[in-house]
């Protein structure tokens, strides 16, 4: 509980202003870096480009995304799926840093073009995603 206390407390003494700035930054860069590096691999950008529009996450629609986020996932990406196909990306701007954010796209990339998705086991539906 003491460190759940102190993890409260520092949120509490976080500016929401300089958090929800953070935010902006983090979904925009990530939608910019898999537009530039994952190009090609039938993601299309799902979330608003308007930032007052969207929450702190980027959504892709891909046709497979379910094997896609499971691959993810296994190479400790975390994301989530949403029906029928959405990958969703969630930014947590507290502790998420921005290199994390590169190497999650270099990961995405790596899954995309390697195919590792098509894997049976990615494809295997399970109640949570």
């Amino acid at each position: 509980m003491s460190a759940l206390e102190v993890g409260v407390d520092i949120a509490l003494a976080a500016p929401m202003e300089l958090v929800r700035a953070k935010s902006v930054r983090q979904t925009t860069i990530f939608a910019e870096l898999v537009a530039d590096h994952c190009g090609g691999h039938g993601l299309v950008l799902a979330s608003p480009t308007d930032a007052g529009r969207r929450g702190s996450q980027v959504c892709f629609a891909h046709p497979e995304a379910y094997p896609i986020m499971q691959a993810l996932i296994a190479r400790g990406v975390i994301g989530d799926f949403r029906a029928p196909d959405i990958l969703r990306f969630g930014m947590t701007p507290l502790y998420l840093r921005y290199a994390d954010l590169w190497d999650a796209v270099a990961v995405l990339r790596e899954v995309l073009a390697s195919g590792e998705w098509r894997q049976e086991r990615f494809r295997a539906r399970r109640k949570v995603t």
